[in-house]
């Protein structure tokens, strides 16, 4: 649902003004997994090969939790796709600040968890019931959670 969020564009052209030497060098780098028969995929705003970084631009004006689990979720995939990866960093270009992010075991062991409970999810039958939370409103999925209301 990225492709479609206005959101998401924003979030591009941020990045692309706050970094320029960056958006004319490099691209975004696209990777996958098959993770116990999970299809897993990311897309990575910047991966500094030299210094081996995950670079992560976020529109926000607030460091969220979710932003620094997304960072390790791209971590674990560079590790499961056998890229070393050194840690991440979170630029928030509104605040002018920078998160670092490292990926731990018990990030592993959580992320494994989590991908397995998310299957689990989408092969039930059974819907999830809408959370109404005031980040929905800022989420790329929004239309899909609340098509029926």
């Amino acid at each position: 649902m990225e492709q479609t969020s206005d959101l998401v564009a924003d979030g591009k052209i941020i990045e692309e003004e706050s970094y320029l030497q960056r958006s004319e060098k490099y691209s975004q780098i696209e990777l996958s997994h098959s993770y116990n028969g999970i299809s897993l995929r990311g897309k990575i705003d910047f991966f500094n090969t030299s210094k081996k970084i995950v670079h992560e631009t976020k529109r926000s004006n607030k460091v969220e939790s979710a932003h620094i689990w997304q960072v390790k979720f791209y971590l674990w995939l560079l590790k499961l796709n056998d890229i070393e990866a050194d840690g991440g960093i979170i630029e928030y270009p509104k605040l002018r600040v920078t998160e670092n992010v490292e990926l731990t075991d018990k990030d592993i062991k959580y992320l494994e968890s989590s991908v397995i409970e998310i299957e689990k999810l989408i092969s039930s039958n059974n819907c999830p019931s809408v959370i109404n939370a005031r980040i929905c409103k800022s989420c790329s999925y929004y239309d899909f959670c609340y098509a029926d209301e």
